[in-house]
């Protein structure tokens, strides 16, 4: 392996040796993730179909677009950057994703599922119109499958007659199991062997014939087409406008070699379907690949979680949402293919009937959400803070206008960290404060979300959304008290500044008051619980009584918490000095929670330190 520095190196090896070299992939993908963390099982089962996508196809002038991206790991051994897997996630190291900034060989930024289809196809017709020669390749998983947008491309791509490859990697997973009638589809194409033995037994007897002039040789493709739909009914692929390849083993080197070889040159949009095994080559993640899709640092020999133990606000959510579920039939929960991640084990388990993961489509679910909320059902819509953009127009159009009661459980909100720009929850606040009707809360702590949760859910009317970060949070700030729709609470006096926060912020403000207290600055703490609608009467007074505020947020400035109380102090003819606490309009990379907030000056002490400057009108 020390001697792959870039795909022209796998260009010149053999079969076995590709196959010593996939063993040697896997030993050093566990070896590394096991002490970065990232994403394991997904690239353990894509080792031998980069290989060989590396070996017949022309990078970087050929294009191959990963979807998602998090199955990359092993594109990225072989275009130069082993060395550098060390600093897998960490900040100012390798990114967990596609980057073009990164590599040349790496022709497309992804992160979210289900757009590399899309992508692929505006390469390719970018391709024709410069009359350019390359491949174009989309890899794309049976999960990100599943996502509407990938349906759309794969209708455009059909009908055209731009050459185009695309890879199904089927694993028949997501992140767990995938759902749905397209899972049952292609385990039917999977499991039937008639359709490959038919095609073979055609190919075979058509290469026996005797060379024939264009009229009988297009009539046998059409009597082959025939003879294929007789014995498997249609392939929906071939519906759509492709032409279906497979399907194929994809650990088996040869026969891939073989068919993508041949796809390489056949003309028109392709599509492969290559069989993998998420997690192969290590047991623990073959047996609990849900497990080992992301992980955190762990141990090789017994595959356990090196993280600190505690509980997290998803954690907490799947409780409290199964004891409200147990009271209330109504209650009915929706997972867009993060039934883990979101929680939401529990309930599926103990309310099968009232649980519904409808596979990567956040659309679906939102707008799915308001029929069942029109039709009297309380549904709780679980999603982290990243995929929830995708249902913008469905949030907007479905249900707030409607003014139906969605409950939206904000999970990994603001930042995320090691996973980077793509999946930071920096703009949730942003795109949904200016949705009317609308209700939008942030929990300081577990106890005040349990309180947020049962309120959003048996006492509110509307639609209602409640963010929460990611991450063991293991202290208890105070008793939440009784919660009213719109209504926050000051939990530090002063007579100084005003210290207004949000959610997870509220912890870093009692820090930094904490912080200027020893500096002889009285500062009043004020959770705000509601950015929407925001407690006027106690956020004026208190600025009136202190003529000076700042804002905490973990969220992008503009547009955010902060933005919504100047605006309400402006709306009241309000001018004292305000300065706003969040995030910069810029992509966030990757790195820790704890780095990002010191790279961004985001932690208490130098929240701290610019409150100093600011009280003094001393700001850089």
């Amino acid at each position: 392996m020390q001697q792959i520095n870039s795909p022209d190196d796998i260009k010149k090896l053999t079969i076995p040796q590709l196959k010593k070299l996939a063993s040697e992939i896997r030993e050093f993908l566990i070896d590394k993730v096991s002490k970065t963390g990232g994403h394991l099982a997904s690239n353990l089962g894509i080792v031998e179909l980069t290989l060989v996508l590396h070996k017949i196809f022309n990078l970087p002038e050929d294009k191959i677009i990963w979807d998602v991206g998090h199955q990359s790991y092993v594109h990225k051994i072989l275009t130069g950057r082993k060395d550098h897997f060390d600093t897998l996630r960490k900040i100012n190291g390798l990114a967990g994703f596609p980057k073009v900034s990164e590599s040349v060989y790496d022709c497309f930024n992804t992160g979210h599922s289900s757009t590399s289809i899309s992508a692929a196809i505006g390469f390719a017709r970018a391709r024709d119109l410069k009359n350019e020669k390359f491949s174009v390749v989309a890899v794309i998983g049976d999960g990100a499958l599943t996502g509407g947008m990938a349906f759309e491309a794969l209708n455009d791509a059909g009908r055209s007659s731009n050459n185009l490859i695309v890879v199904l990697n089927d694993n028949e997973m997501s992140i767990t199991e995938n759902v749905g009638g397209l899972s049952r589809y292609l385990s039917k194409i999977r499991t039937d062997p008639r359709y490959s033995k038919a095609k073979e037994d055609i190919n075979s007897l058509l290469a026996k014939l005797p060379l024939m002039g264009k009229s009988m040789t297009k009539a046998i493709e059409r009597a082959k087409g025939t003879i294929k739909y007789i014995v498997m009914h249609e392939i929906i692929f071939e519906e759509l406008g492709f032409k279906y390849l497979g399907p194929i083993d994809g650990h088996n080197i040869e026969e891939m070699t073989r068919v993508l070889s041949r796809a390489k040159l056949m003309k028109g949009p392709i599509f492969v379907h290559v069989c993998t095994q998420k997690g192969k080559g290590y047991s623990f993640a073959e047996n609990r690949p849900e497990i080992f899709h992301g992980i955190p640092p762990f141990e090789v020999e017994t595959g356990e979680i090196k993280s600190g133990e505690g509980q997290t606000f998803s954690s907490v959510f799947g409780k409290e949402i199964v004891n409200i579920a147990r009271k209330d039939n109504s209650v009915v929960a929706i997972s867009a293919a993060m039934v883990q991640g979101t929680g939401l084990e529990d309930f599926a388990a103990e309310f099968p009937d009232r649980f519904y993961d409808v596979g990567i489509a956040e659309q679906h679910a939102v707008t799915m959400a308001a029929g069942m909320a029109i039709s009297g059902l309380k549904p709780v819509v679980a999603l982290y803070s990243s995929f929830l953009q995708r249902s913008y127009d469905q949030i907007l159009h479905d249900v707030a206008l409607q003014k139906l009661h969605v409950v939206f459980a904000i999970d990994r909100a603001g930042i995320v960290g090691e996973d980077g720009e793509t999946h930071q929850g920096l703009y949730d606040l942003s795109f949904l404060r200016h949705i009317p009707n609308i209700v939008i809360a942030a929990p300081c702590d577990y106890s005040e979300f349990a309180v947020m949760l049962e309120y959003a859910i048996s006492k509110h009317e509307g639609p209602i959304a409640i963010r929460y970060p990611k991450g063991i949070w293991r202290e208890k700030l105070f008793e939440p008290g009784q919660l009213k729709l719109g209504k926050g609470v000051m939990v530090r006096s002063g007579k100084d500044i005003t210290i207004a926060a949000v959610g997870s912020m509220v912890k870093t403000a009692l820090e930094v008051a904490e912080i200027l207290e020893s500096a002889g600055i009285d500062a009043e703490v004020i959770n705000a619980r509601f950015v929407k609608p925001l407690d006027s009467s106690l956020l004026i007074n208190s600025v009136m009584a202190t003529k000076k505020l700042v804002t905490l947020e973990d969220n992008v400035i503009k547009g955010g918490f902060g933005s919504g109380v100047l605006e309400l102090l402006s709306q009241n003819g309000i001018y004292y000095p305000v300065k706003i606490f969040g995030f910069p309009d810029e992509p966030i990379l990757h790195g820790s929670r704890n780095e990002i907030f010191r790279k961004y000056k985001m932690d208490a002490q130098s929240i701290s330190e610019e409150i100093k400057r600011f009280m003094h009108n001393k700001l850089e």
